[in-house]
């Protein structure tokens, strides 16, 4: 892979330009994450990435987004018409992240997905191949079907065909993380509030921004999944008889990525 970004920030805009190199084999893909960055000033509207995880514990971030020439600022309304190009970013997650959180100031949330590791392997080639064909034939960007979440959408489908329908909350990416979740691609074994609240990684990229193991900080409070299992476990069964093996049907039933 070539020019993954990594650029070091002093302000939004101002910023020293880094790109490195590096050999990836497809079956070191391990897993992959899925990352929603509400609008500041259109809370329903949201920026959504991916996260590969590799098996040396890295990660590479894959943003989809308006391919800015010189002195051209993002609009949504323009980007409605042929104004901007598309542009498949593969990142540092030290770049587009703190980008965010840092400079940007907006939530950012990485949420785990139940994609296995053979699942997230067919949906990082499958990145990989639409990549290399922008770069010999180009798109342009449009806010309504040609966009970071419409695009996501599109490589899932490919993988699982209709798995995901476009709708509402995929013209409203703010949601999109709500729309995974009942879908069952996203840990659905807690509340999707409790999982929101473990997702997001402000603070936790702010306070390890230099520490090697950063990727693996930023997702630090994931434990707090197994622990709220435990504990309703511990609590013991609220039905007798047949209820619980009712409750544990319904569970099971929830779809799952690429079934």
């Amino acid at each position: 892979l070539r020019n993954i970004r990594n650029c070091k920030y002093v302000t939004a805009d101002d910023f020293v330009v880094d790109y490195y190199d590096r050999q990836v084999q497809v079956d070191q893909i391990q897993s992959v994450d899925f990352i929603v960055v509400p609008f500041n000033n259109a809370p329903r509207l949201a920026h959504t990435m991916i996260s590969f995880g590799l098996d040396d514990g890295s990660y590479l971030a894959v943003s989809i987004e308006v391919r800015k020439e010189r002195g051209e600022k993002y609009n949504a309304l323009l980007g409605i018409g042929r104004k901007f190009e598309l542009i498949y970013v593969l990142s540092d997650e030290r770049d587009v992240i703190r980008l965010r959180t840092k400079y940007r100031d907006s939530d950012v949330y990485v949420y785990p997905t139940i994609a296995s590791p053979q699942q997230s392997r067919a949906l990082f080639a499958d990145v990989i191949t639409r990549l290399n064909k922008l770069a010999v034939e180009p798109e342009f960007y449009n806010s309504i079907n040609n966009n970071c979440t419409t695009n996501l959408a599109g490589h899932v489908n490919e993988v699982s065909p209709n798995k995901i329908t476009y709708g509402w909350k995929i013209l409203l990416p703010a949601f999109s993380a709500e729309y995974a979740y009942e879908l069952g691609l996203l840990d659905n074994r807690i509340p999707f509030e409790d999982l929101t609240s473990i997702a997001l990684v402000n603070d936790l990229a702010e306070a390890n921004f230099e520490d090697p193991q950063f990727s693996q900080l930023i997702r630090s409070r994931r434990d707090q999944i197994d622990r709220y299992l435990s504990r309703q476990k511990s609590r013991g069964p609220v039905l007798n008889g047949s209820g619980d093996e009712f409750l544990q049907s319904k569970r099971m039933s929830l779809p799952t990525l690429l079934r």
